[in-house]
């Protein structure tokens, strides 16, 4: 079958091992146009309207649509004063870089996707909350936001207009739990990062109880190719209801491990094989976590699943952040469910009593199992503290992420888990 083109609009001006586009390389590559044709032609609710019509959904993991969420925003000359938008760039999903990619590689445009998104919320005030430990992104994202201050994309009255932003980078000391968005306001608020009780919500009440948006960096990185080129166009991108494009990736033991822009909905066996390069020689697929993880695992007979929103939930798990995390048929189940499950189990924030408590007992039974002390009984205690720590349990969605590898891995490997303590041992080592 041939195929048309692929467009690449998030990736288009990243090169590897390269320095990014300065803001004169930026704009001749196409940047900035979405900016000019919007505040020139667009009141900030036609902008806002096209966003919604090119049904972007937030690339952090929730999926929430982009457009929808900026609608709650209050507007009108009577709205709370100021108003803030924040890219949640606090990477920390294991397995996930896609954001780190953009902002080292192309910081500009996600500098225009944020101007967009205030424009269209009259936001006065953006914050880029950022993943310490990202300390090239910040040089660069520091340079990109001086060179935008000196030509008037950011400062008072943007480009001659009555829109006024001001832009802070604010590197965090951070927590896997301030992806979650009211966490990383009260973070962003020198507070310790738990999160909030919903409502209020923050398009409401956020940032130092004003009017907030929160978006992830890939999300804010596709708003200006959809103003500068239309919804329409935006839409023609995928393969799949959702519109646009999205950085996928895969780790693991597969041939080329990386991270490629792709249609919305390619099919998990074309990412794998055809990017990723297939499973290294001497290794077979068993199953993977698709979007990333605290997601549940999925195995050879998804393959053919599009890596879209509803088919991934369709099959039995989320699209999440889009990275591929790859189980061979060497690597135990057991153990990496339990690497995995000590990783929340830290990133806990101690909140609710459920998850603070409930994810080291977990891991401490998967670690007795795994050497070799388990018992029958442990399966039906693990199996319980699914349902213990699943939604409805806890304050916010952390518990119940954690257990999505771990029901999944109790359904399609319990005879892992059988073997390990029927022969008192580890069968992989």
């Amino acid at each position: 079958m041939n195929r048309k083109p692929m467009a690449t609009p998030l990736t288009q001006n990243i090169t590897p091992h390269r320095e990014p586009p300065d803001l004169k390389q930026y704009a001749q590559a196409g940047g900035y146009q979405g900016l000019q044709r919007a505040i020139k032609t667009l009141t900030p609710q036609e902008v806002l309207q096209e966003v919604k019509e090119s049904n972007l959904r937030g690339r952090g993991g929730a999926g929430f649509p982009t457009g929808l969420k900026w609608s709650f925003v209050p507007r009108g000359d009577d709205a709370p004063r100021p108003k803030y938008l924040i890219a949640n760039a606090d990477e920390m999903e294991p397995g996930t870089f896609k954001d780190r990619l953009l902002m080292e590689g192309d910081p500009h445009q996600l500098l225009e996707g944020m101007i967009l998104a205030s424009y269209a919320i009259q936001a006065e005030v953006a914050y880029i909350f950022l993943r310490a430990e990202y300390w090239l992104a910040a040089q660069r994202l520091k340079k990109a936001i001086a060179e935008a201050y000196q030509v008037n994309y950011l400062g008072k009255n943007l480009l001659g207009s009555t829109f006024s932003l001001e832009l802070h980078l604010h590197t965090s000391a951070g927590r896997y739990i301030c992806g979650e968005e009211t966490a990383l306001l009260n973070a962003l608020e020198g507070k310790r990062a738990i999160p909030r009780a919903k409502p209020p919500y923050p398009q409401v009440s956020g940032l130092w109880g004003q009017p907030t948006v929160v978006n992830n960096v890939e999300t804010l990185c596709n708003v200006p190719h959809i103003i500068a080129r239309g919804a329409a166009w935006y839409q023609n991108l995928s393969r799949s209801e959702d519109g646009g494009t999205k950085i996928y990736g895969a780790s693991g033991r597969v041939k080329h491990p990386g991270a490629w822009e792709l249609p919305m909905g390619t099919p998990i066996r074309e990412i794998l094989e055809e990017h990723a390069g297939g499973m290294k020689d001497g290794f077979q697929l068993r199953g993977f976590l698709p979007g990333g993880a605290s997601t549940d695992f999925l195995t050879e007979e998804h393959l053919e699943v599009p890596m879209d929103y509803d088919s991934v939930q369709a099959a039995g798990s989320r699209l999440g952040t889009g990275s591929l995390i790859i189980l061979d048929d060497r690597t135990c189940p057991v153990d990496m469910v339990r690497n995995l499950e000590h990783f929340f189990a830290q990133e806990s924030c101690g909140w609710c009593t459920p998850c603070r408590d409930g994810l080291p007992w977990v891991e401490k039974i998967l670690l007795g199992i795994e050497q070799g002390q388990g018992q029958p009984e442990d399966l039906e205690y693990l199996m319980m503290h699914t349902r213990l720590l699943g939604p409805g349990h806890t304050f916010c969605a952390h518990a119940p992420g954690a257990m999505e590898p771990l029901q999944s891995a109790l359904k399609y490997f319990k005879t892992d888990f059988e073997q390990h303590i029927h022969q008192q041992r580890c069968p992989f080592k």
